[in-house]
């Protein structure tokens, strides 16, 4: 019997590793997202992911599912849009924001991002209408979103020069280091209340110091330029220690002609234009 016993487990050793190498791992589609709103209509529920967990004013990378509430099944071909809108005392406006498109082809999973340039207050709120399209048929739906303001500056609202309102937004590192970072800007201007497309070509200097420590800067910093694959700016952002760091800003346009931000100096501090970064 303790014969036969070591020969069955022995063959069931053997065809368990031979089904496991010819399975196909599954994907988890969520890993390292946080649910934060569910927003659901008649036939669907909206489920919405993003990777720090909630919404904040600033730069915010968004997931979402579509669930058919009859049969609880996720949703694989829907054409989706969406539109925040921010109801102010006095008027509604709108903010900058990417295409939805799915993560992969035969995921579950879409994904875009949303720039709130102001948070929430007691008297004035963002909502997210979203339409979505499903085998020809059309849906929509709209809910309330809390957007508390950033604990540091991430977005920074301003007119350039040359009369036009710009929106320029942090968007990486997620997790600074005590290193040379990749450093990733969004810059959008307004058109109108409810448009704001991408800024080409531009230029943005950074020059990062330490308030608190004399104000001293950082070397090796190289100044942002707007990648063709993704439309958002890139450079590299030298943090010497930890603690709080302002990342004073400079915006050029294509010509190289300053629209805002000034260089820092003895007599002038700290730009106009900044974002914060502290760790």
């Amino acid at each position: 019997m303790k014969l036969l016993r070591i020969v069955l487990l022995v063959f069931l050793s053997i065809f368990t590793s031979c089904s496991s190498d010819n399975e196909t791992p599954a994907v988890n589609e969520l890993e390292g997202l946080s649910k934060f709103k569910e927003i659901t209509n008649a036939t669907h529920t909206i489920e919405l992911y993003k990777l720090m967990g909630t919404l904040e004013q600033g730069y915010n990378e968004i997931a979402l599912r579509i669930k058919d509430n009859s049969t609880n099944e996720y949703i694989k071909n829907a054409t989706i849009n969406w539109m925040p809108v921010m109801h102010m005392t006095s008027m509604n406006h709108s903010c900058p924001k990417s295409t939805v498109s799915k993560v992969t082809a035969d995921g579950t999973l879409y994904e875009g991002y949303i720039i709130f340039q102001m948070a929430q207050n007691a008297t004035e709120y963002w909502d997210l209408k979203i339409d979505y399209t499903i085998n020809g048929t059309a849906y929509t739906t709209t809910s309330v979103i809390d957007v508390p303001a950033s604990v540091e500056k991430r977005v920074t609202t301003f007119t350039g020069s040359d009369g036009t309102k710009y929106i320029m937004a942090y968007v990486e590192p997620h997790h600074p280091k005590v290193a040379l970072n990749d450093l990733t800007v969004a810059l959008f201007k307004m058109q109108d209340m409810m448009t704001f497309p991408i800024v080409d070509n531009y230029k943005i200097k950074i020059d990062p110091r330490m308030p608190s420590m004399g104000n001293h800067g950082s070397p090796n910093n190289v100044d942002l330029t707007q990648s063709v694959s993704d439309k958002l700016y890139h450079g590299k952002m030298s943090l010497t220690m930890t603690g709080y760091w302002k990342i004073n800003l400079q915006l050029l346009n294509a010509s190289d002609d300053v629209l805002k931000g000034e260089t820092v100096t003895d007599v002038v501090p700290a730009s106009s234009i900044y974002f914060e970064v502290e760790f």
